[in-house]
């Protein structure tokens, strides 16, 4: 998608998603996710993949929830949502493993029995090159695809990012799409290696964030 700078036409604000708003944050997700290279990959199956995908992103916010602020949307007054973000704080990114076994049956649910090895796997590579100094940690940004580019995501990002910046705290993400590099890169982010998933799978780029880090003025260019 060609970088754009427009802003969306319809006014909208940042705050915490509501518990009822949990399947609607799901479904934005999966539209903004469904072309994303590791989702693909996780769901090849087309015939099930946006309602694997929308059953993910239901696990995850689950997961994120007992976090206060874990799930942040940008909305309008009327309640559309255009875009949504998860974030666990400095302590809060990686499960534990009581609560991982826990989980398994939903896991089942969503990727079905044959799935589960696969999504193992995506999740061990994750953990493996996950930063041990504490940070916060954005595993999930998606904007709806009629406002991609617009803007939104980057104010949704850049939201957290100041009070990450108050705090003196960094931040850390995956993108798992290199078309999104330069999005993040705007933001502050930079590159630190590559991440490639096991079983053929796509690779990945973890990226950095250091307190303080001014975001570029193409902050709000890019896709999400």
């Amino acid at each position: 998608m060609n970088a754009r700078t427009e802003r969306p036409a319809v006014g909208y604000g940042i705050r915490c998603a509501r518990r009822a708003e949990s399947g609607a944050v799901a479904a934005l997700l999966a539209r903004a996710f469904a072309d994303d290279a590791v989702m693909n990959w996780m769901f090849p199956d087309p015939g099930s993949r946006a309602r694997r995908t929308a059953r993910f992103f239901e696990l995850i916010q689950r997961q994120q929830r007992p976090r206060a602020g874990a799930v942040r949307v940008a909305a309008t007054g009327g309640g559309q949502l255009l875009a949504a973000a998860l974030w666990s704080g400095p302590g809060h990114g990686q499960p534990g493993a009581v609560r991982e076994l826990a989980t398994v049956p939903r896991y089942a649910y969503v990727f079905g029995v044959r799935g589960l090895s696969r999504a193992a796997g995506v999740q061990g590579a994750l953990q493996e090159a996950h930063p041990d100094a504490p940070h916060w940690y954005l595993p999930t940004l998606g904007t709806d695809p009629a406002f991609q580019g617009t803007g939104v995501g980057s104010a949704l990002v850049r939201e957290q990012l100041a009070r990450c910046d108050r705090l003196g705290q960094p931040a850390y993400l995956e993108s798992s799409m290199a078309s999104n590099i330069p999005f993040y890169e705007g933001l502050g982010f930079r590159v630190t290696g590559e991440i490639r998933l096991p079983g053929g799978g796509p690779e990945v780029w973890p990226m950095w964030r250091d307190a303080g880090r001014d975001a570029g003025r193409d902050a709000g260019r890019g896709r999400p």
